[in-house]
């Protein structure tokens, strides 16, 4: 009699048919932990379907998603889901070894953790030498503890949930919101209770260039600029806090040379320096917003381009 399934694991998918078939042979390597679980990738229109990438991977459905963003594929996975707990897990992550097996276990040790963050750290390309944008996302672009224990939320590309919570709360977010903040946040102020997992690690691709890093940041931006449009008081703080953004590197200086995220001198001097250039462009782009106001072309639209 086959055993009943333990976990349903959803990868939303959009253009990147390569990173998607390492994410897929990172999580079936843990059936060797002996839990059974089934995968659903759910295709949120790339030029064309993943199929390649999901071959000989057992208990795998591919589905596809038409209303753009991860949020709503995500939606339509969970909806397919067979087991009583999900997993989201992004394409582009490398599941760490043990993943699976950490998640099942807290769920079914702890009934009182209705959802779980887990941990997330860059996928270095040359260990040896890490970039400066690797180096800086190490320490600033996953802090996956303190959206957990700070900000009540787990980020969706290693997040895991009860799915009788999951029903509850109702789904996540389209393509113009921050679904995972958003749902996150909306489900802990109905009570449910979120534990940081770093057991369950994954690793993922940094930025590839600067561009892409600034881009990332012009999304984060413009929704933050969406919440305060219109009020004056909020408009006003706004600009301070520009500035204070572009300046805050000269405070970052002991976080840097002194976390454990990274290692050498070298390391640190360029996270350094990758700080420095972001928080510069991001102080520029809400001064822009403050003038213009502009935020469509950030956020509509951010994830659309095939790769």
């Amino acid at each position: 009699m086959m055993r009943p399934l333990q976990l349903s694991v959803i990868i939303p998918h959009l253009n990147e048919p390569d990173d998607l078939r390492q994410c897929l042979l990172s999580l079936d390597a843990q059936r060797e932990d002996g839990i059974p679980f089934e995968i659903i990738v759910v295709d949120n229109g790339s030029v064309e379907m993943p199929v390649t990438a999901c071959l000989d991977i057992p208990n795998l459905r591919l589905e596809h998603e038409g209303v753009p963003g991860p949020g709503p594929a995500r939606n339509f996975g969970a909806n397919l889901a067979r087991a009583e707990v999900l997993a989201f897990i992004d394409c582009d992550c490398i599941a760490q070894p043990g993943w699976v097996r950490a998640i099942v276990d807290l769920m079914a040790k702890r009934p009182d953790i209705d959802l779980l963050g887990g941990d997330i750290a860059i996928l270095l390309t040359d260990p040896r030498y890490p970039s400066a944008i690797e180096s800086y996302e190490n320490i600033y672009s996953y802090r996956a503890r303190a959206y957990v224990e700070k900000y009540g939320f787990a980020a969706t590309g290693n997040m895991a949930v009860r799915k009788r919570v999951f029903q509850s709360v109702g789904p996540f977010g389209g393509i113009s919101t921050m679904e995972d903040t958003e749902w996150g946040q909306r489900a802990t102020a109905k009570g449910y209770k979120i534990a940081f997992l770093p057991e369950a690690k994954v690793l993922t691709p940094s930025c590839k260039s600067f561009t892409d890093l600034a881009r990332r940041w012009d999304r984060h931006v413009a929704h933050e600029f969406r919440n305060i449009a219109g009020h004056r008081g909020a408009m006003l703080r706004w600009l301070v806090g520009s500035a204070i953004i572009a300046s805050s590197p000269l405070a970052e200086g002991f976080k840097i040379f002194t976390t454990d995220r990274i290692s050498g001198i070298r390391n640190r001097i360029l996270a350094l320096v990758c700080l420095t250039r972001i928080r510069l462009h991001r102080g520029r782009r809400m001064l822009a917003l403050a003038v213009h106001g502009d935020t469509a072309r950030f956020v509509e639209n951010w994830n659309r381009e095939a790769s």
